[in-house]
């Protein structure tokens, strides 16, 4: 396994428990791990789980498991979720808006920024930043933007020359 990187069991008490390797990307000291997953509300099922299958394709990212209304992507685990509707808190009070997130996947390189790009603008999304180098944020940092059919900011990144 290479340096920097983890064994993550997945399920509790299964016969045949599978593993993932997570690899740690640190910048300033600030470890990407620290996220388990994340969840967006989307207004429209079936169009948001065709974009992001569309979308997230060039990155190897795929649906790891679809439920009544909700999916989870990923590579080998469904760190990134997608639900339909507004949620309820535990006080019940509901969320009347959705209120556009930004997400960022990493990407293994500068060519499938690009590619991530160009097959979200074909799945619908709107273009809110070209493929190219963010020097604002660090050396090396390149990303590309677009909105969602729900205007959430979603990004491929690839870190380093």
């Amino acid at each position: 396994m290479a340096q920097g990187c983890r064994r993550r069991l997945l399920g509790p008490r299964r016969p045949r428990v599978r593993a993932v390797d997570e690899c740690v990307a640190s910048i300033g000291g600030f470890t990407m791990t620290e996220i388990d997953h994340i969840a967006l509300s989307v207004a429209s099922f079936a169009r948001s789980k065709e974009f992001y299958e569309t979308a997230l394709a060039p990155l190897g990212i795929k649906v790891i498991i679809e439920r009544a209304g909700s999916a989870g992507f990923g590579r080998a685990f469904p760190h990134f979720w997608i639900r339909e509707g507004v949620g309820t808190f535990q006080s019940a009070r509901q969320i009347e808006v959705i209120t556009p997130a930004h997400v960022a996947f990493r990407a293994a390189d500068r060519d499938q920024v690009v590619a991530f790009h160009q097959a979200a603008l074909r799945a619908g999304g709107m273009d809110i930043g070209a493929p190219g180098p963010r020097p604002q944020y660090h050396p090396g940092y390149h990303g590309a933007f677009v909105a969602d059919p729900d205007g959430h900011n979603i990004e491929a990144v690839v870190h380093g020359e």
